[in-house]
């Protein structure tokens, strides 16, 4: 046992302020953090199979927490993390986060929603809670997440989580919730470039976005220096054809000094063939980064979708988030975030090459492995 790597765990969560009265604390909050983290590394999806691992696994805990009373029923890790500061978690998620790595010189940052569709609660009028995560798909891991309680709140949430990143040297992505021009100057302002969605909630940028490109390509870009670049992907029966084309003459697109440093434009045209059926679609996105290729732009642009493909299909599919009922108080949040934690520290152990649900299954059955993979990121 690697007694200074388990000490690092526990400092993480040094911080942080319990909810409990002192009468009431029987169990060490640093000690329950431990427990959930690794009950959920271990494929736990609420806190009876936390509370049951805990108790399965009772004597390894004991070689570095100090369980004073046992491990808690299922009900105490519930009611202690219903009423654990969310703010205060996350907190500690990016400071156990920061440790893993740093998103910068380059690196594209994708900023997207995901609603937990089960943690609603029609008897107390709550709806289901939206989490903000910000995503980075070069260390494949979640660098901070914010939690609404509608997706059209996005607007307003976006910039608080984005506040609280590093982002110096970045590239940040967001799709057209995101395309505000507040967002747009407080990434330039944080020392980052920005890619954004632009859809019909910019109505008059989003048509001269098509008037610009969609007559320019059906001119051959006459008049105007534009970029292209053409790449074909296919298999099982599906063929697609992405197309981009980027432009620096941004003049009339909008009045000036609108959109902070905007520098480029873009248009990417998906066709995707499966079978005899083929349908196109056409996306557009303005930019800060200065004399961007269509190459470079497309590689960001399909990067940004890894929030999707690799971060919330993993919550869905390896940890089946989507089916969870946790709903109480602050509970779904702060689940959601141990999810999060989860997930980065599975990702960040690269020693075995299988998927994230196997390991998941290698943890519960190897706890020199989960020892592994709960040290992997702290220092």
């Amino acid at each position: 046992m690697d007694v200074e790597a388990t000490r690092g765990v526990l400092r993480v969560f040094e911080g942080l302020k319990d909810p409990r009265v002192n009468r009431t604390k029987r169990h060490q909050l640093a000690d329950m953090i431990v427990i959930a983290i690794c009950g959920v590394i271990c494929g736990a999806d609420g806190w009876v199979q936390i509370a049951q691992f805990g108790k399965a696994k009772l004597a390894w805990f004991r070689t570095f927490l100090a369980l004073p009373h046992g491990v808690p029923s299922h009900d105490t890790f519930g009611r202690v993390f219903a009423r654990l500061d969310p703010e205060a978690f996350e907190r500690c998620f990016r400071q156990w986060t920061t440790a893993l790595g740093q998103a910068s010189d380059g690196v594209l940052v994708a900023v997207d929603g995901k609603t937990l569709r089960r943690s609603f609660d029609a008897a107390a009028g709550k709806a289901s809670l939206h989490m903000i995560s910000a995503w980075c798909g070069a260390n494949q891991w979640v660098l901070g997440q914010l939690a609404t309680e509608a997706k059209s709140n996005e607007i307003t949430a976006i910039p608080a989580l984005l506040k609280l990143l590093d982002l110096n040297g970045a590239v940040v992505s967001i799709d057209a919730m995101g395309c505000q021009k507040t967002i747009a100057t407080q990434i330039v302002e944080q020392g980052a470039d920005y890619i954004l969605a632009v859809k019909d909630n910019q109505p008059a940028l989003a048509e001269n976005l098509r008037l610009l490109f969609d007559e320019g390509i059906r001119d051959d870009c006459l008049g105007v220096p534009y970029g292209f670049a053409e790449d074909v992907d296919g298999g099982h029966g599906r063929v697609e054809i992405r197309r981009v084309w980027t432009t620096g003459a941004t003049d009339g697109l909008a009045e000036p000094g609108q959109w902070t440093q905007l520098r480029s434009v873009a248009c990417v045209e998906a066709i995707r063939h499966v079978g005899p059926q083929q349908s196109r679609e056409r996306r557009y996105y303005i930019s800060s980064l200065d004399r961007c290729g269509p190459e470079r732009m497309g590689r960001l642009i399909r990067r940004h979708w890894g929030v999707e493909n690799q971060l919330h299909w993993s919550l869905d599919v390896s940890f089946d988030e989507d089916r969870s009922r946790i709903r109480q108080a602050h509970a779904a949040e702060n689940f959601s975030r141990l999810r999060r934690i989860a997930l980065n520290l599975l990702k960040h152990e690269t020693t075995k090459k299988v998927g994230i649900k196997t390991k998941r299954l290698c943890c519960g059955w190897d706890l020199d492995y989960l020892l592994k993979v709960l040290t992997s990121g702290v220092n």
